[in-house]
């Protein structure tokens, strides 16, 4: 693989500014502190170290290698300002010195390649997991808003050719699973437009440090909003907890769950919502008392499936879109999310860490 000459140059450079660093280094103990002379070859593979970790390519290395060696020799080895290696032990001493500065310069390098491509690796399978998720989005989209709009078309069309043959009672149903449908078409949207926070590049979002209680709070009041006869316990740390975080995503999450529970669950119980702190993160838990999910749908539920339980009567409302967009945001807030059944019902739990995390 060809360098630019401008690469080169500005390794070739810095090569030889750490070597006439340690250069300086070594005069100053050299001749502060003859005694520790050993020290000089000490200064000397640090700084082999330092250009086999700040250049690209082994013969940086090398070449620093074989400078030192030399510099050794010339500059602190007696009798100096001389290159002899015809003394008494030199000849060993110097050749395993060689030796021991090529090995550290080359094994520097190696370790310096793999983890280039361990992060390239990781950029790799980031963008993998992003393509999968825009996929798995994607399929989620075209089923999820098909399906009301269906439901607001048929509607509307038997309205329309059958307004006056139709009883009141008949017109008022019509109207109603038009208004739901709406209402669910809305939902929808406000969890796409959610996801637009995301930066598409990085998977990162802007965060800043909120209340978990009021977080908590805004979710349940705006969940209330939409479905005024459900019931949701929660419990919440009587500490208070100050967290990183996108709050109105988070609020997304809470909603999309609270939604989950009422709409899927096939139960009238209550719903509970509790907050727990342990190990630098925040975990978030929804747990519902209803039919629970298939075992065989844990593994896939987040990944844009349109899930309905079997028991269910709902069938024209998947969770698939809900459930992906909340492992999108979770992700991106360097959390986790997972479904699991309980004995009476099914829980999702999702997780925050309490500290920002910027790697």
């Amino acid at each position: 693989m060809n360098k630019p000459l401008s690469s080169m140059f500005r390794d070739f450079l810095l090569t030889a500014l750490i070597l006439a660093a340690a250069t300086a280094v070594a005069f100053y103990f050299f001749y502060t502190v003859p005694e520790n002379s050993a020290n000089v070859a000490l200064i000397y593979i640090t700084a082999l170290v330092l250009v086999a970790r700040f250049t690209d390519g082994y013969i940086y290395g090398i070449t620093a290698s074989v400078v030192s060696v030399i510099g050794i020799n010339y500059l602190f080895t007696y009798p100096y300002f001389q290159v002899n290696f015809t003394l008494t032990g030199y000849p060993v001493t110097f050749v395993f010195t060689l030796i021991i500065s090529l090995m550290v310069s080359t094994m520097t390098s190696r370790i310096k390649e793999q983890a280039d491509i361990l992060i390239e690796r990781e950029k790799l399978l980031m963008e993998a997991e992003k393509e999968k998720m825009r996929a798995n989005l994607l399929r989620s989209i075209s089923h999820d808003l098909r399906t009301p709009l269906t439901g607001i078309i048929g509607n509307s069309s038997t309205y329309v050719d059958n307004h006056s043959s139709l009883s009141d009672e008949e017109k008022l149903k019509l109207v109603s699973h038009i208004l739901e449908d709406s209402n669910w078409l809305l939902h929808m949207v406000e969890n796409l437009l959610s996801v637009t926070r995301i930066n598409q590049n990085s998977m990162k979002i802007a965060t800043s440090v909120e209340s978990v209680e009021e977080v908590v709070a805004e979710a349940v009041m705006r969940f209330y909003k939409r479905y005024p006869n459900a019931r949701v316990n929660v419990s919440v740390p009587e500490d208070f907890l100050m967290i990183p975080m996108d709050a109105m995503l988070i609020e997304q999450v809470i909603i999309n769950l609270l939604e989950n529970s009422v709409v899927h669950s096939g139960s009238h119980l209550p719903t509970l919502l509790t907050v727990t702190c342990k190990d630098g993160l925040v975990a978030f838990c929804i747990k519902d008392y209803g039919v629970g999910i298939s075992p065989e749908k844990l593994s896939t539920i987040f990944d844009g499936s349109c899930y309905t339980p079997a028991s269910s009567l709902d069938g024209h409302k998947g969770m698939g879109i809900g459930l992906s967009i909340c492992k999108t945001i979770i992700t991106a807030h360097n959390g986790t999310i997972i479904a699991a059944n309980h004995e009476k019902g099914c829980q999702f739990t999702f997780t925050l860490p309490m500290e920002e995390n910027n790697e």
